[in-house]
């Protein structure tokens, strides 16, 4: 019996977000909007996202004992997210930077800030609570180290799901855990390195299968998502919406796909209903604050139901 649905193990971040009319250019300044804060960082994005959705959902983080720290703590707890290990102190909070253009698309950069101390040895003293986790998420926001250490406390029978973002090159020992490893198409290349890849996602998912995987979903914005494993390689179709704001909508997804296969659903019925979550993300800005609840993604209807775990090929 697990205490939890799923427990992400990753970043927290203020998000401090500039509108742009284009974002800039190298060595050029452009003017933007008003600077709007919000509570963000991949980890902690994904706990709101999937406790949103009822997901019984755990954050193992670390934040800094400030104003971004306790603005983050109060959204988490908001949504319903169990804060027990959530770290407080030995850096400041991280921050990203978001410049958002009127079509909705962004450019971010992260300071780590606390991210950077969330150490294995954080992991260890937790692994009570990585061992009482149905599935497990994590990215690459926090040192590689801990995303190892985690895949060794996991639980027998648990799922562990990584999203590498930012990418980088990844052990075997993590790449073997990955059930799934969900990449776009930067991340995809990144991670396959010197590999001579072409422009077929196709190929990109079964490249990355070969790597050792046991999962892969490939994600490709307005043109939906590919999900691959021993079975082939399955397209999914994306959910037509007016995009505003697309930051944090990878981590929507993210969370829900954890979320769905915990419950039972299959790789292409969890990614269907991911893809529904992510795109009810897009209609609103900020990241967090533009999570669906779980009554809003039943309203969209289509593939991927909630109600229906495992029933979409």
């Amino acid at each position: 019996m697990y205490d939890y649905d799923l427990l992400v193990v990753g970043s927290a971040n203020a998000d401090l977000v500039i509108g742009v009319e284009r974002r800039p250019a190298a060595g050029e300044t452009v003017l933007g909007g008003d600077l709007a804060v919000h509570p963000g960082g991949k980890g902690a994005n994904q706990a709101v996202a999937a406790a949103r959705l009822r997901a019984r959902t755990a954050l193992l983080a670390r934040v800094g004992d400030d104003g971004h720290g306790r603005l983050l703590l109060d959204s988490l707890r908001t949504a319903g997210v169990d804060t027990a290990g959530v770290l407080v102190g030995g850096a400041p909070t991280g921050v990203a930077l978001i410049t958002v253009d009127p079509e909705g698309d962004n450019s971010i950069v992260v300071s780590p800030g606390a991210n950077s101390r969330l150490l294995p040895a954080d992991v260890r003293a937790a692994a009570g609570l990585v061992r009482a986790s149905r599935v497990v998420s994590a990215q690459l926001e926090i040192p590689l180290e801990t995303v190892v250490e985690t895949v060794r406390c996991l639980a027998p029978g648990s799922r562990f799901v990584l999203n590498p973002s930012p990418p980088r090159e990844l052990p075997a020992e993590v790449l073997a855990a990955c059930d799934p490893l969900i990449v776009n198409e930067h991340e995809a290349r990144v991670i396959l390195g010197g590999a001579p890849v072409g422009d077929d996602p196709a190929e990109w998912a079964r490249l990355l299968l070969a790597r050792g995987p046991r999962s892969v979903v490939v994600t490709l914005g307005a043109r939906g998502a590919l999900v691959g494993d021993g079975s082939g390689v399955t397209r999914v179709p994306s959910v037509a919406v007016a995009a505003v704001d697309t930051t944090g909508a990878g981590d929507a997804f993210t969370a829900a796909l954890a979320w769905r296969l915990g419950a039972g659903a299959d790789l292409a019925g969890a990614a269907a209903y991911a893809a529904r979550v992510g795109a009810a993300a897009v209609t609103r800005r900020g990241a967090q604050e533009s999570y669906p609840t779980a009554e809003e993604v039943e309203a969209l209807g289509g593939p991927g139901d909630a109600s229906a775990p495992g029933a979409d090929r």
